[in-house]
């Protein structure tokens, strides 16, 4: 692949992830409203404009730096995080959906795009002029499917942590607070994750749970 041709597909790519970020937060503000807590759409959070989930370095520096960045690497980022007061909720049990809401909302616009690739193969319209058309939905997958696995690590502030911590409270584990406790280090610990041999078993998860939706279509 020519230069001009990576330039082209991450020109294609940056939106669709931008998208899937809003997405993802939008459905954390809604899933939280209909559990009765407002202050995601007093924020002004509960939309699917851009502009109000931008995290200057999740959704604009490190895009960018991944875009100039060498290829092969997953798109990945983040948006400024949705505020909630789980205090507001009907029932306890919303806290659980509400964190799962984003990773939800991601694997949903997976399974959106691979049935409309499996369209795109049943009625023969897998011709060159719509390759922009099938590389965005290739995009949607894989970007997706990374976004949506890398909020269920149980590292804070991923979704993840928020589902284990809920659980072992709920258990009443005393490791509750010990892990409560990780939370100013989240970012910390992530970083040393993502850096670390330990990223390519992620990378080896999201590549099977890309590769399983791509035989589903193929």
């Amino acid at each position: 692949m020519n230069l001009s041709e990576l330039f082209n597909e991450r020109v294609l790519a940056l939106p669709v992830l931008l998208f899937s970020i809003v997405v993802h937060e939008y459905s954390h503000a809604l899933v939280a409203y209909r559990a009765g807590d407002m202050t995601a759409a007093r924020a002004g959070r509960l939309t699917l404009n851009p502009l109000v989930h931008l995290d200057p370095i999740g959704t604009v520096l490190i895009p960018i730096i991944q875009f100039f960045g060498p290829s092969g690497l997953p798109l990945i980022g983040w948006a400024k995080p949705v505020p909630v007061n789980p205090l507001r909720f009907r029932s306890s049990e919303w806290d659980i959906f509400v964190s799962l809401a984003g990773p939800a909302s991601n694997f949903l616009l997976v399974v959106i795009a691979a049935v409309l690739m499996k369209l795109a193969v049943v009625t023969g319209m897998l011709t060159p002029a719509m390759k922009p058309l099938i590389m965005i939905l290739v995009f949607f997958i894989t970007i997706n499917v990374c976004l949506g696995i890398f909020n269920l690590l149980p590292i804070p502030p991923l979704d993840g942590s928020h589902v284990l911590l809920r659980l072992l409270v709920s258990a009443r584990s005393p490791l509750a607070e010990r892990y409560e406790a990780l939370a100013p280090y989240g970012y910390v610990i992530l970083m040393l994750i993502l850096i670390s041999p330990a990223s390519r078993f992620f990378l080896w998860i999201v590549g099977f749970c890309r590769d399983l939706v791509f035989r589903f279509i193929f």
